[in-house]
C-alpha cells in the first residue's frame, strides 16, 4: 500500500504543480466549516476543484466548497483548501491527510489550519477565536501502519505541535488590530454526532477548551514531515450551558463561523505577511 499511496501523493502534487506553473507555495491553508471565505481574499486566484485533482476526495460536509485555491495572500504565494476531508465522511485517514503530504511535496514552509469548534471553556463565547496551543486526539492516529520514511520518522515528537514563534506573531498582530484571542487546547473526536452534555463536561475536565471533529490528523501528518503548524478555532457554539430546549444545529455553526471569518482573515493574512 505504501508504494501505491506515495505514487498517489506524487500524482496529485504533480497535477497541482502543473496548474500553478510550478510555483512553490510559501504556506498551505486548510479552511474549515464556514471559513472558506478567507480564500476569496486571495489575489490572482487559480481555482482547482477537488474533483479534478487525482486521488483527492470530495468534501461532503456543510460549508465546505471543495476547491483548492492558489494565489497571493499577505504578499506571499499560498495554496488554500476551501474545505477539508473528514473521518466521519467515511474516508480513511490516508485520504483525510493526503492533501497535507501533497502540500509537503509542493514545498510549503508552513501549514495553517482552521476549524469551527464548540467552546467547552466557560470563558468562550460564540464568534471568539482560539489559537490552538495543544491538542487532545480521540481519533485514530493517521500514522498507524507502515511508516512513510521519506516523509518522517516512525515516532515523531509532538511536544510542540503548534509553532510557538508563529503563535507569538499572531498574538502581537491581534493586539495591534484589536482582535481578542484565546489560547487553548483543541480536542478532536470522530463525530458526526455532536457531543452529549456529559461528554462536554468530561472533555472540559481532561483539559480541553474547544471540541471539534477535524484538524488533528492533518497536524500530526504535518509534524511528521517537520512542517511548522499554526491552528485556530472559531467558537461556533457554547458547550457548557444547556437549557431544556437547547440543541446543536449545523446551520447555526456555519452562520457563527461566517460571522467570524473577517477577523480570521485579517489575522491569518497578517501572520503570513509577517513571516
Amino acid at each position: 500500500m505504501s508504494k501505491e499511496y506515495i505514487e498517489m501523493i506524487r500524482e496529485a502534487a504533480s497535477f497541482i504543480s502543473d496548474k500553478i506553473e510550478r510555483r512553490v507555495p510559501f504556506a498551505g491553508i486548510i479552511l474549515g466549516s464556514g471559513l472558506g471565505d478567507l480564500a476569496e481574499k486571495i489575489d490572482n486566484k487559480i481555482i482547482i476543484p477537488y474533483s479534478e485533482i487525482p486521488h483527492f476526495a470530495l468534501s461532503t460536509a456543510m460549508g465546505h466548497k471543495g476547491n483548492l485555491i492558489a494565489g497571493e495572500l499577505g504578499g506571499k504565494f499560498v495554496v488554500a483548501m476551501q474545505g477539508r476531508f473528514h473521518y466521519y465522511e467515511g474516508y480513511g485517514m490516508d485520504k483525510v491527510t493526503l492533501p497535507v503530504r501533497v502540500m509537503k511535496l509542493l514545498g510549503i514552509s508552513y501549514l495553517f489550519v482552521s476549524n469551527a469548534a464548540g467552546g467547552v471553556n466557560k470563558e468562550y463565547r460564540v464568534g471568539d477565536i482560539m489559537v490552538i496551543k495543544d491538542h487532545i486526539n480521540l481519533m485514530p492516529n493517521p500514522l498507524i501502519g507502515k511508516n512513510l520514511d521519506q516523509f518522517g520518522p516512525r515516532f515523531p515528537d509532538m511536544t510542540r505541535p503548534y509553532d510557538l514563534a508563529v503563535i507569538n506573531i499572531a498574538e502581537t498582530i491581534a493586539q495591534k488590530m484589536g482582535i481578542k484571542l484565546h489560547k487553548g487546547v483543541y480536542l478532536a473526536g470522530t463525530g458526526p454526532t455532536y457531543e452529549t452534555p456529559a461528554e462536554y463536561s468530561f472533555f472540559r475536565t481532561i483539559g480541553a477548551d474547544a471540541v471539534g471533529m477535524s484538524t488533528v490528523p492533518e497536524v500530526i501528518v504535518a509534524r511528521h514531515s517537520s512542517i511548522p503548524v499554526f491552528g485556530v478555532s472559531v467558537i461556533t457554539n457554547e458547550a457548557f450551558a444547556f437549557a431544556d430546549d437547547f440543541v446543536n444545529d449545523g446551520d447555526d455553526v456555519i452562520e457563527a463561523a461566517n460571522s467570524a471569518a473577517q477577523k480570521l482573515t485579517t489575522l491569518v493574512t497578517g501572520v503570513i505577511e509577517s513571516l
